[in-house]
């Protein structure tokens, strides 16, 4: 199959004396992005190919020298073409956090990393931290979000097309119920704070060690929803020790008092999480033909369950057994 962009690629590496150079795909994700390597004989870089207008590179750009300047590990940004979405940056390497777990990196120290690295993001005050053009992540955007669930997995078990009142019902519930967390503290939500978008990066000592990727949809939100991410991990099996002791990590820097207010702000943001996740996933077979994002569906399933069992999720929780019973749900 020809490759539209091929030509493009090719002429933007010899804009930038890359000519020579031997390019080679790497993984992409589930957007319209590509990632190549660049290999010439004393270095390596990496291509983002993010066609326009499905894609925009420049907040990536924007935000890679922003964290960059804050003083974590983003790739580099070394040039860019954002008319036809293309950005060179730094090769990080092929170390992400699931490849080194699944090399026998200790887990709890890889966490305990990664952990650390939102810690010292969030301790950055806010007017420092947050850009003035960043979006809200907040109860418009998360309710909209959360509302994909029912808008794509009723269709996915029965072939059915959604019902616009069930959906309209269930983000109501959502609109009520997010408003909670809004009146907490802002901070920089880099939105998949998980291992795959996690690099371990050699000769780099305490937070600079974890370098972070996927970071272009970065907005103004609430300080749990990382963590949410983190270790309420859509596509991994985290311990209930491990999850127990990186709560643990991050609660001992929130005074006591607001430790119960945390608490149901983590729960909100995973199940809301788990919401939109299940309906993307779900969406990314019937729509665009990527069935293996489906072997996460029970994991996806048994975190939502146990994110709803908290109070503040009582009318969600009674919505989605009255409406996806336990016998809808799962992998199809």
């Amino acid at each position: 199959m020809s490759d539209p962009r091929a030509e493009l690629r090719r002429n933007f590496m010899v804009q930038h004396n890359l000519g020579s150079a031997t390019i080679a795909p790497l993984a992409g994700d589930a957007s319209f992005r590509r990632y190549f390597r660049i290999t010439q004989p004393d270095r390596s870089l990496v291509l983002m190919d993010a066609p326009p207008p499905q894609e925009d590179v420049r907040p990536f750009a924007r935000l890679s020298g922003h964290l960059e300047g804050l003083g974590f590990s983003v790739p580099h940004v070394l040039a860019e073409d954002t008319a036809q979405g293309f950005l060179l940056l730094e090769d990080f390497g092929d170390l992400t956090y699931s490849r080194a777990l699944a090399a026998g990196e200790d887990e709890a120290e890889l966490y305990a990393l990664a952990v650390d690295v939102q810690l010292a993001l969030h301790e950055i005050p806010s007017g420092r931290v947050l850009l003035p053009e960043l979006p809200l992540y907040e109860t418009d955007d998360m309710t909209e979000k959360a509302g994909l669930l029912m808008e794509w997995y009723p269709r996915l078990k029965s072939g059915n097309q959604a019902v616009a009142q069930l959906c309209d019902e269930y983000r109501a519930l959502w609109r009520q119920i997010l408003p909670s967390i809004d009146a907490g503290r802002r901070t920089l939500v880099l939105r998949d704070f998980h291992v795959d978008n996690l690099m371990l990066l050699e000769g780099r000592r305490g937070i600079t060690r974890c370098g972070l990727l996927d970071f272009q949809d970065a907005a103004r939100g609430c300080t749990a929803y990382d963590l949410a991410s983190l270790i309420e991990d859509a596509r991994r099996d985290i311990d209930p020790v491990l999850y127990r002791t990186m709560l643990d990590r991050y609660l001992a820097s929130v005074p006591a008092p607001d430790q119960p207010d945390f608490l149901a702000a983590l729960a909100i943001c995973a199940a809301q999480r788990h919401s939109r996740v299940i309906g993307v996933f779900a969406r990314l077979k019937l729509r665009d033909g990527k069935s293996h994002y489906l072997q996460h569906l029970p994991r996806l399933w048994r975190l939502f369950e146990r994110a709803l069992q908290h109070e503040t999720l009582a009318p969600i929780h009674a919505f989605i057994d009255r409406h996806v019973p336990p016998a809808m749900r799962g992998a199809p």
